[in-house]
């Protein structure tokens, strides 16, 4: 598929969106392939006074500093993009003098991960990622409490678990993201609702991830329950399923599908679909469902048993500031961000994104229900999931 030097800017009649993103592919194919590597980040200390207190902080952060930096060391299971996340990882090395390794993982391995890890996990802190697998984690028990200094950052409570276990950082608007090129070739006119998708003609046209591996596919199924209700949506995703071509092991799969026609509609998160039309791919239109949508919060969080609890506090910490949020945009990520002192990215509203244009999404429902629902989800399709169809169900 062809890429263009100039971006067009389709509108829907619900709104005026285009756009697909996501890291880089060569990120992509190292953190699919070598997951099991945890990476060091190999930056130089800083310099002496380097370090500084985290913007709005109320309090002196310097005695958490000076105990975060006498452990020495930090592990981060990310589930952000690649490239985000060893960003944001070397900047805290870099800043803090802290040696700091991370692992890519998407949010529900690292949820299996920490579970089977049983109170000793491998990692500290858990950076990125929708909050679906986060809510799950302390239903579990599996992540601790910190009443961070910076949360008062946040623009809203809802922003935060109640609990103080995890922490947003971003806010993504989930929808749709088509080929033009492909629907005009076609013949096909580009869905505007979620009941679209599941029309005969875009049979076998359909990306979605994987609900056993991706928090993005929780999310879409958490949403559909809190539109239709329980029964209606294990009905809806039975019809849909005939429509879906494969679902794909990370929440951004589909998006990097779309631009080169692998797929013609992918289910995911708008702002993944910008950073592809930044990379000249003009033929994706961003789609924001008529009959509403949701969004994620993508957070951070302290796993309980962290060997280094000073440093991931520290971390905390960091993560609600501009110095660390303020990187996502200079790495691909444009998800709008849910710090009152944070610069938003520009290519977000350019490209037609509204982050209030949200159903009011149900967290307590999503932290109690989530892994019922996706079993529920499993058994509505029953055969089109068993083994005689597994390859459409991308785990790798």
């Amino acid at each position: 598929m062809k890429k263009r030097t100039a971006f067009l800017l389709a509108l829907t009649a619900a709104l005026s969106l285009t756009a697909c993103g996501s890291k880089q592919e060569a990120a992509a194919t190292k953190a699919e392939t070598s997951k099991e590597a945890q990476t060091t980040v190999a930056e130089a200390p800083a310099a002496a006074g380097e370090e500084k207190k985290e913007s709005g902080a109320d309090g002196d952060l310097s005695a958490l500093i000076e105990a975060a930096k006498a452990e020495g060391e930090l592990t981060v299971y990310g589930s952000c993009e690649e490239e985000h996340l060893a960003a944001v990882c070397q900047k805290f090395e870099k800043t803090y003098g802290i040696k700091t390794k991370f692992q890519r993982l998407s949010t529900s391995e690292v949820y299996t991960k920490v579970s089977e890890e049983a109170g000793k996990p491998s990692a500290d802190v858990w950076f990125g990622g929708t909050t679906d697998p986060y809510n799950e984690a302390v239903a579990a028990g599996l992540l601790t409490p910190y009443d961070a200094v910076n949360a008062k950052n946040l623009i809203g409570d809802q922003y935060k678990d109640p609990t103080n276990c995890w922490y947003g950082i971003y806010k993504g608007i989930l929808g749709f993201m088509v080929n033009t090129e492909e629907l005009k070739r076609l013949g096909l006119e580009a869905p505007k609702t979620w009941d679209d998708l599941t029309k005969e003609e875009y049979k076998g046209l359909i990306m979605l991830s994987n609900p056993n591996t991706a928090g993005t596919a929780k999310l879409v199924i958490n949403t559909m329950i809190q539109m239709k209700g329980h029964d209606a949506a294990m009905e809806y995703f039975k019809n849909l399923d005939k429509n879906i071509a494969q679902y794909t092991k990370s929440g951004s799969g589909p998006s990097k599908m779309v631009g080169p026609g692998e797929c013609v509609i992918g289910i995911g998160f708008l702002h993944d679909g910008i950073y592809q039309i930044l990379q000249g791919y003009d033929n994706i239109q961003l789609i924001v469902p008529e009959d509403g949508t949701s969004f994620e919060v993508g957070a951070t969080a302290i796993f309980n048993g962290a060997v280094h609890p000073n440093a991931a506090k520290l971390w905390i910490e960091y993560a609600l500031s501009p110095e660390c949020v303020d990187i996502a945009k200079q790495n691909g990520a444009y998800q709008f961000l849910v710090l009152k002192n944070a610069t938003q990215p520009e290519e977000a509203e350019r490209f037609g994104l509204d982050m209030n244009n949200t159903i009011d999404y149900d967290f307590a429902d999503a932290k109690e229900n989530s892994a019922k629902y996706v079993e529920d989800f499993f058994e509505a399709l029953g055969s089109s999931a068993d083994k005689a169809d597994a390859s459409r169900f991308l785990t790798q």
